[in-house]
């Protein structure tokens, strides 16, 4: 008897048609370091001529939305300022609701972040001497260690830590660089302590917030990243679609826990608009578009042949997620993985496996 997991279900209809919001990461979604990535302006494009609302969300706080309606445009990606939600408008708006108006706030990052905290009706300071109430602390490459020194003795003497993000990497067209998690990690490592909160991905507050922007009712998060996006739906509630043009790499997929697994898979945001076959789960293992994972001990063997890699991609992840030990928070994926047989090879080799 065969089975549809609950795990990467398919779709027989497009993405554009099953959701009414598409809630979009940026950075190795639509662009990676301000240049282009292949079929996202069309990606967005059929989002918006499906009906779907649009949400640019982002847990880089260094850029304020007129800049990154800008950036998109520089992309090939038509953008409204109010279509931008990011983790400083989120900080900055969490930070009002918990201090007095005039409050000053040290800021640690991107004047982008000052601006918005100064829109909130609070006061951006640079110096731990202003007796800050809070901290806030997000990305920006001019972030060093005078920066950091003023934050730990503001956290020091009693200050409020918000930390916009953890992501521990941004991408890159070198590969990972360190994100704004890297340098909480510093902080943390000099205090002894954890930030009081964390506002972005993949905490809800940020979703929560994208959600009442763009109104919607059934939305679809769009993103590159397990620890961040997918996870950020998973604490929302929502689905997720994960695009394999950013910082998850196929072997990354294969290992993730059950909080990071997103409802759907593809290589790019032609996703949204494409039909997703279903992983079905038998007596020789999980199926999709022609391919068969199946489990051998702790390993993977990836058997038959389909027209698309992608497909063999979400077989041998059911087939992964269902082996013993893979909800545990420190698995380390399967063993091995082998292919029976040339096409099953080819797609190995095609996916970095």
């Amino acid at each position: 008897m065969s089975t549809s997991p609950h795990w990467l279900p398919g779709s027989d209809t497009p993405l554009t048609a099953r959701y009414d919001a598409a809630l979009f990461d940026l950075d190795g979604v639509l662009y990676t370091q301000e240049e282009p990535i292949e079929h996202a302006p069309a990606g967005v494009t059929a989002a918006r001529e499906a009906g779907m609302r649009i949400g640019f969300v982002t847990n880089n706080a260094s850029r304020r939305a007129p800049v990154v309606v800008e950036l998109l445009a520089k992309v090939g990606i038509d953008a409204a300022e109010d279509e931008v939600v990011t983790a400083a408008q989120a900080s900055a708006a969490l930070l009002a609701e918990e201090l007095p108006e005039g409050s000053a706030v040290l800021i640690v990052g991107a004047e982008g972040l000052a601006g918005e905290v100064a829109d909130v009706g609070l006061r951006p300071v640079r110096s731990a001497d202003d007796d800050p109430a809070a901290v806030v602390q997000g990305y920006s490459r001019e972030v060093g260690w005078e920066q950091l020194a003023e934050a730990a003795v503001a956290l020091r003497r009693g200050a409020r830590w918000v930390a916009t993000n953890r992501d521990a990497t941004i991408p890159s067209a070198r590969g990972p660089l360190p994100g704004n998690g890297s340098l909480v990690a510093a902080l943390v490592t000099a205090l002894r302590r954890e930030p009081d909160v964390v506002v972005g991905k993949p905490h809800p507050r940020l979703h929560q917030e994208s959600v009442r922007r763009t109104g919607a009712t059934r939305p679809l998060v769009v993103g590159d990243r397990l620890d961040t996006d997918m996870a950020g739906a998973v604490n929302g509630g929502s689905d997720s679609l994960l695009v394999l043009t950013g910082v998850t790499e196929p072997a990354d997929l294969l290992r993730a826990g059950p909080g990071e697994r997103p409802t759907y898979v593809a290589a790019d945001l032609r996703g949204l608009a494409a039909l997703h076959p279903a992983v079905v789960l038998g007596a020789d293992g999980a199926s999709c578009g022609g391919w068969t994972a199946r489990a051998d001990g702790s390993r993977l063997v990836l058997t038959n042949a389909g027209n698309d890699h992608v497909d063999a991609l979400r077989a041998l992840s059911v087939a992964a997620w269902t082996l013993p030990g893979a909800d545990a928070a420190d698995w380390p994926g399967p063993d091995a993985i082998s292919a029976e047989g040339e096409s099953s090879a080819a797609a190995l080799r095609a996916l970095g496996l």
